[in-house]
Formats: structure tokens, sequence, C-alpha cells
């Protein structure tokens, strides 16, 4: 049998649409025609095969996408199906390693964010139905995943800026080391939650004292132009799909800040005029991209804005007038069956992560343990510290 062993066809869903499933395995024939023998003999053993037919089906016939990623790829799509998700993962990181060198062109990131984010989107979602993979993996490996992408990004940008003369690398062969740019990601991957379909929530931020550059009054300009290229790397649309849908509007003031800002003008904000839903945002800030020592040392500066020891009652009002505003949204008020928005929803995923976030607002500053990014491990430990009453 060609399909790894570690492939559970219990855990395998049956197609929605049986005659999407035909038509995908009428593409796959078609493609594997034009591949390489092994290639060919291994795609026909996999249809002939009672679990393999059973995976095609649980693909195809409920994901044309997932369906476009494995046509597109059949030498990689033979690999995560012979050798299993951990193997096809590790085999991503190489790739993103690999476009991470030097000697790869900048032209050349685009169409290989988008090549490993349709091998990472295969992998993980056949992880996911085959019953190998529990939640917390398959989150986990779609936010590093996104951590390698923009790091490899930001490199490429780095040796650009570098090459143009605006700024000087301490390391022009690991362009981010001590660079002083650094992206923070927010909300699910900051807190190594991804799922399918997220956008991603980026602050972009540098410590301009250490950073080398000839031409200091033009380094935000320098900055600003590469977060735009960051982002166009990310979200444009091409023959080749996209990688990750962008957002920029968690960093301070967005509508009169630019795209990047430095530490120095960060931190002012936080410190003078910042909300505690802000303070709630930085909770799940993470460093995962450009020079994460610099990151680290940002949000060690902004840890009495976030986890004060005493909590007044404006901040109290605010919270629950956040959580009345979420309500209001989307008729979040009452919970029904039918056409309820699970996500937005009284009840909905975003509930559940703003109630962790502010009993940690309320309860972190005094309860150390409580300083944690991830909304279960959260809610576990309220419990454990008995501010959460289980059922």
């Amino acid at each position: 049998m060609p399909i790894s062993p570690q492939y559970n066809p219990e855990s395998l869903p049956p197609a929605a649409d049986t005659e999407q499933t035909a038509r995908g395995i009428e593409r796959l024939a078609e493609a594997a025609s034009r591949a390489d023998d092994p290639v060919r003999r291994f795609f026909d053993e996999v249809v002939a095969d009672p679990i393999g037919k059973r995976i095609l089906d649980a693909l195809f016939g409920n994901s044309p996408y997932l369906e476009s990623c494995l046509v597109r790829d059949l030498p990689f799509a033979r690999q995560v199906l012979a050798e299993g998700p951990d193997a096809a993962a590790a085999a991503v990181r190489g790739s993103l390693n690999a476009l991470a060198s030097p000697e790869t062109g900048l032209d050349a990131v685009p169409a290989g964010l988008r090549r490993a984010k349709r091998q990472i989107a295969l992998t993980v979602a056949l992880g996911d139905l085959g019953g190998i993979w529990p939640l917390e993996t398959i989150t986990r490996t779609l936010s590093q995943f996104c951590d390698s992408a923009l790091d490899v990004s930001v490199g490429h940008l780095l040796r650009q800026a570098a090459n143009a003369g605006a700024i000087r690398l301490p390391f022009p062969e690991t362009p981010t080391r001590d660079c002083g740019l650094f992206i923070l990601g927010m909300g699910k991957l900051g807190a190594f939650e991804l799922n399918y379909s997220s956008d991603i929530d980026l602050i972009v931020l540098y410590d301009d004292e250490h950073i080398t550059t000839d031409a200091p009054d033009n380094l935000q300009r320098t900055f600003v132009r590469l977060t735009r290229a960051l982002v166009k790397t990310m979200e444009e649309r091409t023959a080749d799909g996209y990688v990750f849908r962008t957002d920029l509007r968690l960093r301070p003031d967005p509508g009169a800040t630019p795209p990047a800002l430095s530490t120095l003008a960060a931190e002012t904000y936080y410190e003078s005029i910042g909300q505690n839903w802000e303070r709630a945002a930085m909770i799940k800030a993470r460093p995962v991209a450009g020079d994460l020592a610099a990151g680290k040392r940002f949000l060690e500066t902004l840890r009495p804005f976030i986890w004060r020891r005493h909590l007044d009652f404006a901040a109290i009002e605010d919270i629950h007038s956040i959580k009345r505003q979420i309500y209001a949204h989307k008729g979040g008020s009452t919970i029904a069956i039918e056409g309820h928005d699970i996500k937005l929803g009284r009840g909905g995923i975003r509930e559940i992560e703003f109630f962790a976030q502010t009993q940690q607002l309320i309860w972190g500053g005094r309860e150390p343990e409580l300083r944690m990014s991830g909304t279960v491990e959260t809610i576990r430990t309220l419990v454990g510290l008995g501010r959460v009453d289980t059922p």
C-alpha cells in the first residue's frame, strides 16, 4: 500500500460533493499522466487503494482549494501521502530555509512562499483529516510557517535596503540578526492559534538606536517602504495564490501613524494614552520576524502597561463596554442554531478569547501564572487558580 499507515480512515470525512470528487480524480489522472513514472504509478495505486480513495474523497469532495494544492504539486503530494505530515512539514521548513539564502533573488520569494503555503496547507489538512495531528499541532504548525514566511521576506527586504545604501546590516549573511527592525504577531498568530483562514495581525516597529544608517532622517521612510513591500509579498493574489491576508491596524493610532513606527513613538503612545483594549491585545503579542531580541526587549518595557496590580473602576467599565460592542455586532446578544455566527456571535470564538483576556487583565497583575498567550491554556489556569468555576 503506498499510503502511510499513520492515516486513520475512520477519521476521514465523506465527500460533501461526489461530482466535485469525480472532477478532482479526472484532474489528478490528467496531471499524473504528465508526471514522471514513479509519481504516475504512485497515484495510480492511490486511486485504486480503498484508503487512498477515501483520502481523495475527503480532500476533493470538500475543498477545491485542497484539490488544487494536491494536483498542482504531485511530487510533494506523494511525499505527504507516503511519509506522513511530520516528514512533509520538515520538507517545507527546508524549502523556506533555502528560500532565505542570499543566493535566492528577491523576485523569486513571492512565488516560493506561495508554493510553500500550498504545501503546508495540504500537509496540515491531511494531518487533521487523517486523525494524526491534534488541534494544537495544527494551529502551531500554521503559525510557525507564518513566522518563517515573514522572516524570509523581511530578510530579503533588509538586504535590498542595505544594497541601496539606506541601512547597514551588522550581519549581512543573516540580515535579521541585530537589525533593529522587528514584527510583532498579534491575536491568533501571537498565540500560535492560526487556523486555515486566519488573517494575520502585525505591528512593525524599529529601534533606531540599534540601526546603523548614513541617512537617519530617511529611516522611517525606508521602513515604511519595506513594510508595504512585505504586505504586498504576503497578500497580493497572483497565479500562485497568496500567502496571508495582512492587517496592520492594531498599531498605535493607525489612522494617524505610518505602517512602521519607532519603538520610542510606540512606547510613548502606550504610556500616555494606551487603551484597555490595547492592553488586552498586547497579551498575545509575540516577536515573529526580524530582530527577535529587539522585539523581546520592547515587550519587556510594556510589562507595566499590560500588567497592572490594580484595575480601577473606569477600566472595568471600559471592559464591559467592549463586551457590549461584541454582543451588538451581528446580533450577538442571542444564541440561535440557524444563522448563528460561531466566530462573532454570543458564546462564539471571539467572546471566549475576550473573556480569557479580560480575566487576565483583572488578575494577571497579581497572578504571574496568567501572563500567557494561549486561550485554552489561560482558561485552564484560571480554573486552577479558582478564578473560574468548572461546569
